[in-house]
């Protein structure tokens, strides 16, 4: 039998100082929320992002 796959979802990663949608990723439903530190263009620095659906 055919084992059944995750799907991929598409979640964006908000900057949490600014409220922006600055990047996308493809990634498996279920698990933890990320939150990791990237670059925000606005601020022109290095922030926490968090995930969220859209």
């Amino acid at each position: 039998m055919a084992k059944s796959k995750k799907k991929l979802e598409v979640v964006h990663l908000v900057c949490e100082e600014t409220g922006d949608y600055n990047y996308t990723l493809r990634r498996k439903s279920g698990g933890e929320k990320l939150k990791i530190k990237k670059y925000c263009p606005r601020l022109r620095k290095h922030t926490l992002h968090a995930e969220k659906k859209k």
